[in-house]
């Protein structure tokens, strides 16, 4: 099953830091619009279709396009946005991720971590046997790369344009770190409290969500640098299960990502989806190879399932070219 987590973090709206959304008031609709898509044609939360300021378009064309191709069942679970989508999904009942740098970023984890391990069960217990799992949370490369930080990766993460805001970011740890006196590993072996005190609640809840799978289920964490901290976090908590991170070359050819450098460090699997728009009549596609938007909403993981049950890399572009001509007709 193919499971999109939804949240939220107010450091989004750090001016320069989210390439998530041209309007910062239009932020909070970026999460559910993307989730809508997994259902409908269109989203329906919001009428129109998520870009970011230079007018390029969400990945989820890339994750639905791969859905229909490969006929795969899909699921939203909202954790901590402040709108919900109109499309269905199971709620976590959690608060978007506050500022890190004043205070703790995610007070309710406890609950959070109840909520999606009680999901985990719910769904193993029906027979799932493989979990594809992903993300949709606006500025959630800053929050990735304060918990890589407080667990003792020392690199750097990826952003959705070509110019990463990596002097933003490093300030922004700099302030987090100052607030909780450490330096880099300085929360080391604290597993959820690392990350409820520098992270966001996605990562809080797909942790969670992991760690009580069954060691016979397949688990891929379908995003870039975003998973890797994921996947940091589980290894933190001493879940030693098998992890693939599934994300786009765009990421692993993003010279300022570390996606494989983590994936090494940390111990667990990647895979690179081989997407191509170079030839897409759409400079907001085309600009995919460009360096914009790189991943999001599962779109390397998506892919990946959709291989796995018989799709082919051209269907799915040429599928994602038909969704974004309806959408911009």
């Amino acid at each position: 099953m193919f499971i999109l987590f939804i949240s939220e973090t107010d450091l989004s709206r750090e001016k320069g830091l989210s390439a998530a959304g041209a309007n910062v008031d239009a932020l909070p609709y970026t999460a559910p619009a993307d989730a809508d898509m997994l259902y409908y044609e269109r989203p329906r939360v919001i009428d129109c279709i998520p870009i970011d300021p230079s007018g390029h378009p969400t990945p989820a064309l890339v994750t639905k396009a791969a859905v229909l191709e490969g006929g795969l069942p899909v699921m939203n679970i909202r954790a901590g946005t402040s709108i919900a989508p109109v499309a269905p999904f199971r709620d976590l009942g959690a608060l978007p991720g506050r500022d890190p740098r004043t205070g703790t970023a995610v007070p309710d984890y406890s609950k959070i971590s109840e909520k999606a391990i009680e999901a985990a069960k719910d769904l193993a217990g029906a027979g799932i046997k493989k979990f594809v799992l992903a993300e949709s949370i606006p500025g959630g490369t800053t929050t990735a790369l304060l918990l890589l930080r407080s667990l003792g990766y020392n690199g750097t993460v990826s952003s959705a344009g070509p110019v990463n805001p990596l002097s933003k970011k490093e300030e922004i740890w700099n302030a987090v770190a100052s607030r909780l006196g450490i330096k880099t590993g300085g929360m080391q072996g604290m597993g959820l409290t690392a990350a409820a005190e520098v992270g966001d609640p996605m990562q809080i809840s797909v942790a969670s969500f992991v760690s009580a799978l069954p060691t016979d289920a397949e688990v891929i964490l379908a995003g870039g640098t975003q998973m890797m901290a994921v996947a940091a976090l589980l290894r933190d908590m001493k879940v030693t299960r098998p992890l693939l991170v599934a994300t786009t070359k765009y990421i692993c050819r993003d010279s300022t990502s570390c996606f494989v450098e983590y994936a090494e460090k940390i111990g667990v699997d990647w895979y690179s989806a081989p997407l191509d728009f170079s030839a897409s009549k759409f400079p907001g596609l085309a600009d995919y190879e460009k360096g914009y938007v790189k991943e999001g909403v599962g779109m390397g993981g998506a892919v990946w399932y959709a291989l796995q049950n018989g799709a082919t890399v051209q269907k799915i572009t040429d599928r994602t070219e038909k969704l974004y001509s309806v959408l911009t007709s």
